[in-house]
């Protein structure tokens, strides 16, 4: 499951192969009163033709209620990025054109900015929202059977005015003539009358949200409204990690995301080279504290894309998180390793630049597309020579092959819980039911990889999840099942910082600032085993 490689995994750096579409609010809600069209390969007419002009309208609000319909309905984005670093408000605005009736003046720069901030921001914050939207009907029916693209408005004005700090009056003129021109004038109206409720509860501060108090259930749906995330996410880091570290943990999956930069040494493009490309951009950056091939921006990734260094492959957008699990994989030149779920493949493109051109990584994956990205984008970072894409369940490759290996990587599909800072729509897709699935799947899959390392070679069981159903009792299970591999302590490839008391890699966004992840390094050593028999 390694991270970045598409400009979607920039703004989304989760794996999402086993995410489940996103789920509508629970509540009665009409039809849909505009359709959410699905632009059909081909020719498109131009819309200047097919759409009228409605100058009135704020177009980065028309881009954004359409797109958050979009994404609450599964399938989209939220960044508005191609991979040439430019705006594709052309093609958002095919979507305002058929999804409207008409059409908005065009995106500039800051329109796209606001776009990301505002449907990020808004996805993250959805049930908090939706509670003081409901709070402020002066029905509860009203909110229960409002339709989509109202609620998508005032969802985006009550963030703008709450989180953004945007001139309130303005959000509520442009959001009342959104919904008028896109609805009808009572919707307008309705519009109108709730953010100006808003208003006055803001300024009188006294937003009607509940109190952490009661027993613990009662104070988990507290939290849970107070910093939008799910009930049962709330209940279950209390029960791991105690209050007080959770509401930090969820503080953090609210805050804008950093991102991290990786310089290619495979193509002999140094840090010291990205910086002085960063410095040329006038990118604010910071010098990774862990890893020597890395930097951190928190803004400028426009930039960063428009002069092409992605492109060319200096660089790849990867969290320092993912480059310490490579980093407990420690490849070396002239070994032969196997990342047993390689795509999109952020970690074995950094395996194979750290073996300098010498030695072998076989990359599986059962996805094929992600695999041909994959050998594309090897190509562009010169390390396609020892790089081999094979499309496979590892189920059934472990069954047919002979060969072993002398690293064997496991970058196992998890719930991505320790990525919900970038991917502000995961929190939302997952349900507490999906562990156990999930789980299943992990133990399968270390079973399988465990058969392909040579005798003393080297296993890593990595997520990015900070769960220790998904980590820490997944190993120990394992260990149970298989005696002949033993912990190999990360200590000698990581910080202190990092690892646990048992020897095991585990970030924790909140403490370290990096994503959520986990690495436990085994080895095997087929004379314990030996000895276990006798």
């Amino acid at each position: 499951m390694a991270q970045v490689l598409s400009l979607q995994e920039v703004f989304h750096s989760a794996d999402t192969r086993h995410a489940r579409p996103a789920k509508p609010p629970q509540r009665t809600t009409h039809k849909f009163k505009t359709s959410v069209s699905v632009p059909k390969r081909g020719a498109v007419t131009p819309l200047r033709k097919t759409h009228k002009l409605n100058s009135d309208v704020s177009p980065h609000r028309a881009v954004s209620a359409v797109r958050l319909m979009r994404i609450e309905m599964g399938g989209a984005f939220a960044d508005l990025l191609n991979e040439k670093g430019k705006g594709s408000g052309e093609n958002e605005m095919g979507y305002v054109g058929r999804t409207l009736g008409f059409r908005t003046k065009d995106l500039d720069d800051r329109d796209l900015r606001l776009v990301t901030d505002v449907v990020g921001g808004t996805i993250r914050w959805r049930r908090y929202l939706d509670h003081l939207i409901c709070s402020l009907c002066h029905d509860e029916r009203v909110f229960r059977s409002m339709e989509p693209l109202l609620l998508q408005i005032l969802r985006i004005g009550f963030y703008e005015i709450l989180k953004l700090d945007m001139p309130p009056y303005a959000v509520v003129d442009e959001n009342v003539r959104l919904a008028k021109a896109a609805l009808r004038p009572g919707a307008g109206n309705l519009v109108n009358g709730i953010l100006r409720k808003l208003l006055v509860v803001k300024d009188n501060d006294s937003l009607p949200l509940p109190k952490v108090e009661g027993d613990d259930r009662t104070q988990a749906r507290a939290l849970a409204t107070i910093h939008s995330h799910p009930v049962w996410m709330v209940r279950r880091w209390t029960k791991y990690l105690g209050q007080e570290e959770t509401v930090r943990l969820m503080v953090w999956n609210n805050s804008d995301p950093s991102f991290s930069l990786r310089a290619n040494c495979g193509k002999g493009f140094s840090r010291d080279d990205l910086v002085k490309q960063l410095q040329v951009l006038k990118v604010p950056h910071e010098l990774s504290l862990h890893l020597d091939d890395f930097v951190r921006i928190r803004t400028g990734m426009q930039a960063v894309l428009q002069a092409g260094l992605l492109k060319q492959g200096l660089c790849a957008v990867q969290d320092e998180s993912a480059g310490m699990v490579v980093s407990v994989v420690d490849p070396q030149p002239n070994e032969t390793i196997i990342d047993c779920c390689a795509a999109p493949g952020g970690k074995t493109l950094y395996m194979a630049a750290l073996m300098k051109h010498h030695g072998k990584v076989y990359a599986i994956d059962v996805n094929k597309g992600r695999l041909r990205i994959l050998k594309d984008t090897a190509q562009v970072h010169q390390v396609d020579g020892i790089i081999t894409t094979v499309a496979a369940d590892l189920r059934t490759f472990a069954e047919e092959t002979k060969e072993k290996y002398d690293k064997v990587l496991l970058d196992a599909p998890c719930s991505g819980l320790g990525v919900l800072s970038k991917r502000a729509d995961l929190r939302w897709n997952r349900r507490v039911e999906d562990l156990e699935e999930l789980t299943n799947l992990q133990d399968e899959l270390l079973d399988a990889a465990s058969t392909l390392v040579r005798p003393g070679g080297v296993l890593v069981y990595s997520t990015c999840s900070i769960d220790p159903e998904e980590n820490e009792e997944r190993v120990e299970a394992f260990l149970l099942r298989h005696p002949e591999f033993n912990i190999d302590p990360v200590d000698r490839w990581i910080p202190a910082a990092f690892v646990t008391n048992r020897g095991f890699f585990a970030s924790n966004p909140a403490k370290h600032s990096v994503d959520g992840a986990f690495a436990a390094r085994l080895r095997e050593d087929n004379s314990a085993l030996f000895l276990c028999k006798r």
